[in-house]
């Protein structure tokens, strides 16, 4: 895809002038200009009003969320025709276009790109001072198999709106800032979710990253495929080489907490624990004719059993517990299944909950597979031979806390987004769901915004955000960004608390 000549012009323009325009400014006391020219004004002289004043564009950002669709266009679930889902998975043909109008997009409005080794695209807009890491927005342009237009797209789309905001206004920002576009957010086509993230945090090796397949029939790796659409980058995908001086990420809650309290923005706090496993279950193949019950050795049944009583623990731990995927052998009508391997995800919101249900777990399914009852699992049941189980723990993220002055910072852009009745409409919360945010938080100062999605539907094609949401959620991220790079300058800080060295 080429650019427009007149984006082009503009973006010769910016990386031309802006050099030039900022020295000027930098040479001129602020009181030579007229108050009303924003353009003139740096963050760290802008009153909160003036902040205020800066305001998204909600038609650009809608436009900007459906144009991006057009690549990775899923299942239809209404008349019109941005009533679609989206299925982009990481690292398809769909997902290098969407990168490519990222690069390209940000590059117009006088971004520097850089591509790590995990295909992490980092854009990033110059602020005064060179000596300290940008501020990001960030997110991810992968979704699901059937998912929707707003679960990380929003999030993305939103930070460059955020860039076109200071661009229209000559917002001139002490740091740097830019925005993300974070690599196999999903997990859904190389099933380890936030990886890429992950690699950057130090938490994940990059050859562990490099050589995860993709789920079954593929064979495809993240390296290989990274390298077919050219976004295997020659960075190294490291904090250390790419640092960050904050993340703020915008993202539909993904859940019904936010529309059943009639809130419009959630500040969120942290994020819950989680596993995930993979539980293979080994039985015997025969003949479903001619063996009977009690001489079978079922696998779906045994994994049947098992799955059941994972909705039970969760039940009795105020936990979560969710399998995804599936699959037995030999897949026959006629034959008793003697492989299956299934998903198992458990969350909650203290690590101490989830090591409980994982003991519980590897405990109760080893009972099941020997044939035992567990809660009256072989209740009504013939019982048949035992089942060998084998169970893999393949990811684990702890619960995180995100940092405070990060929190606060969206607090205070929040009350002054809303006005008034901003008490009524915000709400502090820990995010179920894992984000990129997550990893970020390990390395400096993060938090999230969300925004409520209807009937808190999410990875379905249905997933739905209100346009005045939409643009609400962006304004937060927008004034959260800019308030964090005034607090930076105010304090002139070092964070304390390592990690983080600003």
């Amino acid at each position: 895809m080429t650019l427009p000549a007149r984006l082009q012009t503009a973006a010769r323009f910016t990386r031309q002038c802006y050099p030039t325009l900022r020295a000027v400014r930098r040479a001129v006391p602020a009181r030579s200009f007229s108050a009303s020219a924003t353009w003139q004004l740096q963050t760290k002289e802008m009153t909160d009003e003036q902040l205020a004043s800066l305001k998204v564009n909600q038609g650009r950002l809608m436009e900007d969320i459906h144009h991006t669709c057009q690549w990775g266009t899923g299942q239809k679930w209404g008349d019109k025709p941005t009533e679609t889902g989206m299925s982009r998975l990481a690292l398809s043909d769909t997902d290098k276009q969407a990168r490519d109008w990222f690069v390209e997009t940000t590059q117009a409005l006088g971004c520097t790109t850089t591509i790590d080794a995990m295909g992490n695209i980092f854009a990033v807009r110059p602020g005064l001072r060179t000596d300290k890491p940008p501020t990001f927005a960030g997110s991810h342009l992968d979704t699901q198999p059937t998912g929707g237009r707003y679960d990380g797209i929003l999030g993305v789309t939103a930070g460059i709106e955020m860039l076109k905001v200071m661009a229209d206004n000559w917002v001139e920002t002490e740091y740097p800032v830019g925005v993300v576009n974070w690599t196999n957010e999903e997990g859904a086509r190389f099933p380890m979710s936030m990886v890429a993230s992950g690699v950057w945090a130090g938490s994940i090796p990059l050859e562990t990253a490099h050589n995860t397949r993709e789920v079954h029939p593929g064979t495809a790796t993240m390296a290989s495929e990274l390298s077919r659409i050219g976004y295997l980058g020659q960075t190294p995908a490291s904090y250390e080489v790419i640092p960050m001086g904050a993340h703020f990420e915008l993202h539909i809650e993904q859940g019904p907490l936010l529309e059943m309290a009639n809130k419009k923005i959630g500040v969120v706090k942290g994020v819950q624990a989680y596993k995930w496993f993979t539980i293979n279950v080994k039985g015997r193949d025969t003949h479903t004719g001619t063996t009977d019950l009690k001489s079978r050795a079922d696998a779906l049944l045994v994994a049947s059993k098992m799955i059941l009583h994972s909705h039970r623990l969760a039940t009795a731990n105020s936990a979560l517990a969710s399998t995804g995927i599936l699959n037995l052998k030999p897949g026959s009508t006629n034959t008793v299944p003697g492989e299956v391997s299934f998903s198992l995800d458990i969350r909650a919101p203290k690590d101490s909950t989830v090591e409980a249900m994982a003991e519980l777990i590897k405990k109760d399914f080893s009972t099941i597979a020997a044939g035992e009852d567990i809660s009256d699992s072989n209740l009504g049941c013939t019982l048949g031979l035992p089942c060998e189980v084998t169970i893999t723990e393949d990811f684990d993220s702890p619960a995180t806390t995100f940092h405070q002055d990060c929190v606060d910072a969206v607090h205070q852009a929040a009350h002054s987004t809303i006005g008034p009745d901003a008490h009524d409409k915000i709400m502090e919360m820990t995010s179920g769901a894992g984000h990129d945010s997550v990893y970020t938080s390990k390395r400096c100062p993060t938090s999230m915004i969300f925004v409520p999605c209807r009937e808190g539907v999410s990875h379905n094609p249905r997933e739905y955000c209100k346009e005045e949401d939409c643009a609400l959620g962006a304004q937060v991220l927008l004034q959260s960004v800019l308030r964090f790079d005034r607090m930076r300058d105010e304090r002139r800080v070092t964070w304390k608390q390592e990690p983080y060295k600003l």
